[in-house]
């Protein structure tokens, strides 16, 4: 037989050997790609999917002539080069060549920190059936279903594992995998990179040597519709090990929310352990270092990776007041369950002495509420002891009825004036206490409510007076718009008992029932609405009177007939100015009201008010708030408004609006014996005010009440916004009120008020209010502060000067360091400049802040 053929027989012989029966025993058969093509391009051999239900192969593109019907076909791997841009999905290793797909050298230019999904999209790898296992690389070395050697820019993907390096060695009895030389591993968002890693693939087990890691996840919206946004966690160690799905555990490691190599800040760990299963990492003989310079020790600590809740030390708070002196709280959190959890809170201040406070959350399907108290022992200043108590309690007892109790007590009147270095909580006065229930039966509601206040006064030269307790109230609410001929109906009926802790010196109680019964008839059209209204207010009081009282009846009772109609008309037109197009709308209205004049000088005033004039007033049935003054009315109030609407964006410009009130007949009840009663005649105020966002930068907003029969302005607020950016934002305003009046004096107002927030360059900001009160000729509130954004991390420092009253001015200070979606350590500003700093916006976006405390 000539050598040629002898040759040629040789494959037939390997074909008629690899039954079955011959293949037993036999040693693994190893094929060098290079002896099958010289050209680097990447070699493809089967890897048997070890499940049983994957897919059968593709038929690979023959090599060789096909064995002959009948034959055994060869159990020798069948090696096969392809030119493909990406591998196919199918159950064995594939050939890519390299000019066509993305390499791993490519990928692996990418820098440590960068989020793996935006990097490296495993969209441009293949997506290979469930199970799948594919390997490529420019050489591959293999023993079915023994060993696999890739050598040359490697690749090992399933589902959603990338693992790339020099040189990978794939074991398929054990499904181990060895990769050796600027190893990478992409698993989902995740990406670990390191010289040298062991894996086992379907279990997600195994061990990195250095590396280098970026762990991302979605953290959910902070609020109700809010959008998700990615949290990532990066860092280094001497050694990672995978344990499971989401479950890592490092040595010697470090852990930040920066992306930098060089990150400002990071938890530093003898041991750290990352579960995003339940979002928490746990660091064991840590510490936490900024800027190079360790803050504090950590011997064992839990921290959020995804802005959850832990248990745990939360990062101490601190600040300094000329109430408090310095001030530092230092909180535990107890994550007790995902429905309940809670706060301890022990607080030093170096004038007042120690405090310990808590506070408790729950959620349940039909329920949710918070409780606090605040304890100390001995006040260093006082001598006392002082408490809070806070109970808030919301609960759906059945599906139409709902109950909610509100509790909030003190142990004495200055506790907030001299503990809280905040002008909102220190102004407290009236202290909440009450139980509500309401049932909803679809058209009709009912509720009963008992309510009481602790009163403070801290002054004990000014006494504050307390409002009325309810005990109870209960009420009746039904309304139907579905009547005959269009006829809307609606009745209010209330009993309430009042008392007074005064009542046996100078307040008066009593029960009081009343019934307003109203029918209305709405017509509209497109242009157009009239609603005629008519209604009967019924009043029935039966009074304990006072000592001071004593003589006045007892028993009063007070019918109201009142009329209404409201009626407007609504126009539209296209119009351009200043070179743009806009709908201009011109909307006036006329609303005529008649109530007769009853005597009601007999009837204390319990829950009675005198509503500030202004636009929504103009259009309401009652000048006074509560049921003890009906104000008489014989007046017809005209006003027009027009808005200007850009056609294109829908934004409202501008808008503006005048209206007037016409008396018919002098007034004559009143709430006060020094009130103004308007006479008959021409109308007596005329309001006007003009607003919108003139400009994408300039924003104003104005108002004024003038008296036209005094000739002069009554009330001014004026205010001009100019933002043309983020963190960019420059307010004005001044407000004017010359009578104004709170509880039985007339105490006016006349300020002007400036604040704003502005970049100062190379991420400081400066952010600032001043108050000053033009009718006392003084400062009554101030704040300035800086703010620093550093990326991952924000500082923060801020001055806060109010004055409650001329004698009586706080001053505290402010200092934070957020480290973004891990803590804040300091006392936060946050909330009060967003209240104080109109346009205000936070330099960092961060989840991180305190449980506990805030206000």
């Amino acid at each position: 037989m000539a050598p040629n053929t002898r040759i040629r027989l040789i494959p037939l012989l390997l074909l008629g050997m690899s039954g079955a029966t011959f293949a037993q025993g036999l040693p693994p058969l190893l094929v060098s790609p290079d002896l099958l093509r010289p050209a680097p391009a990447r070699v493809v051999a089967p890897v048997p999917a070890t499940d049983t239900q994957r897919p059968a192969p593709v038929e690979a593109r023959p090599q060789a002539p096909s064995p002959a019907a009948g034959q055994a076909s060869a159990t020798v791997p069948q090696v096969t080069v392809e030119e493909r841009s990406l591998p196919a999905a199918v159950p064995q290793t594939q050939a890519v060549a390299p000019e066509q797909a993305e390499t791993p050298r490519a990928r692996q230019a990418q820098p440590a920190d960068a989020p793996a999904a935006a990097t490296v999209p495993l969209g441009a790898v293949a997506k290979l059936p469930a199970g799948t296992t594919a390997v490529s690389a420019l050489r591959i070395l293999g023993a079915r279903g023994i060993e696999l050697v890739a050598e040359g820019e490697a690749e090992l993907q399933r589902d959603d594992v990338l693992l790339t390096a020099d040189r990978v060695t794939y074991r398929e009895p054990t499904d181990e995998v060895l990769a050796e030389g600027n190893v990478v591993m992409l698993r989902g968002q995740d990406r670990i990179e390191g010289p040298r890693a062991t894996l086992v693939v379907g279990d997600q087990v195994g061990s990195f040597e250095s590396p280098r890691y970026v762990l991302s996840r979605e953290q959910g919206p902070r609020e109700a519709g809010g959008e998700a946004r990615p949290v990532a966690g990066s860092g280094a160690a001497d050694l990672l090990r995978l344990e499971g799905e989401n479950q890592y555990r490092l040595e010697n490691a470090t852990w930040t929310t920066c992306r930098a190599n060089d990150p400002d800040w990071y938890i530093k760990a003898r041991d750290l352990q990352l579960d995003y299963d339940r979002e928490v990492g746990t660091a064991r003989g840590g510490s936490v270092v900024f800027m190079d310079v360790p803050l504090f020790w950590m011997p064992w600590a839990e921290f959020p990776l995804n802005g959850q809740r832990q248990s745990g030390l939360l990062p101490p708070t601190f600040g300094s007041s000329n109430k408090t002196g310095v001030d530092f709280t230092q909180p535990y959190y107890f994550n007790l369950a995902p429905n309940y959890d809670a706060t301890l809170a022990p607080r030093i201040m170096s004038r007042r002495g120690l405090q310990l406070g808590g506070e408790f959350r729950y959620l349940g399907e039909d329920y949710q509420g918070t409780s606090r108290v605040e304890w100390m022992p001995k006040d260093n200043v006082t001598g006392e002891e002082r408490r809070l108590g806070a109970l808030q309690h919301q609960h759906r007892i059945a599906p139409n009825l709902y109950g909610t109790v509100d509790l909030n007590a003190v142990s004495d009147d200055s506790y907030f004036e001299d503990l809280s270095s905040r002008i909102g909580v220190a102004s407290r006065v009236n202290l909440l206490r009450e139980g509500r229930l309401i049932y909803t039966g679809g058209w009709w509601t009912a509720s009963a409510l008992a309510q009481s206040y602790q009163t403070l006064s801290p002054d004990p030269e000014s006494r504050n007076r307390s409002p009325y307790r309810r005990l109870p109230q209960l009420r009746l609410d039904a309304a139907r718009a579905d009547l005959p001929g269009g006829v809307s109906a609606v009745l209010n009926t209330e009993y309430v008992h009042f008392a007074h802790e005064d009542a046996r010196r100078d307040r008066d109680e009593a029960r009081r029932f009343t019934a307003y019964p109203q029918v209305s008839l709405p017509m509209t059209g497109a242009a157009w609405f009239v609603t005629p209204k008519a209604g009967l207010h019924y009043t029935s009081y039966d009074i304990d009177r006072s000592p001071a009282d004593a003589g006045m009846k007892t028993s009063v009772t007070r019918s109201l007939p009142i009329v209404s109609v409201d009626s407007g008309l609504f126009f539209e037109r296209d119009t351009n100015l200043f070179g743009g197009d806009y709908l201009q709308t011109l909307e006036p209205r006329l609303y005529y009201l008649r109530v007769p004049s009853r005597k009601q000088d007999e009837i204390p005033l319990f829950d009675t008010s005198r509503f500030d004039v202004g636009f929504a007033q103009l259009f309401s049935e009652n000048r006074f708030s509560g049921s003890d003054r009906i104000g008489d009315a014989n007046d017809l109030t005209a006003a027009v408004s027009t808005r200007l609407i850009e056609s294109d964006t829908g934004i409202e410009r501008l808008r503006a609006v005048v209206g007037q009130r016409y008396y018919f007949s002098d007034q004559k009840v009143s709430l006060n014996s020094g009130d103004t009663l308007r006479p008959s005649g021409q109308g007596a105020e005329l309001l006007a005010g003009i607003g919108g966002r003139v400009t994408r930068t300039v924003s104003v907003d104005s108002y004024v009440q003038y008296n036209t029969d005094s000739g002069r302005s009554e009330r001014i607020n004026a205010s001009v916004r100019y933002q043309p950016d983020f963190a960019k934002v420059l307010n004005l305003s001044y407000r004017y009120a010359p009578s104004l009046r709170i509880a039985d004096s007339i105490v006016g107002l006349e300020d002007v008020n400036v604040s704003g927030q502005w970049p100062l360059g190379r991420g400081w900001y400066g952010v600032g209010r001043v108050t000053h009160s033009l009718k006392d000729n003084r400062v009554t509130e101030a704040i300035g502060g800086l703010e620093y954004n550093g990326g991952c991390w924000a500082f923060r420092i801020a001055m806060h000067r109010f004055a409650i009253d001329e004698s009586d001015v706080t001053k505290a200070v402010f200092l934070q360091l957020e480290l973004n979606d891990l803590a804040s350590i300091g006392s936060n500003p946050v909330s009060l400049i967003k209240r104080s700093v109109p346009g205000y916006g936070k330099i960092n976006d961060s989840s991180a802040d305190r449980v506990f405390g805030v206000d």
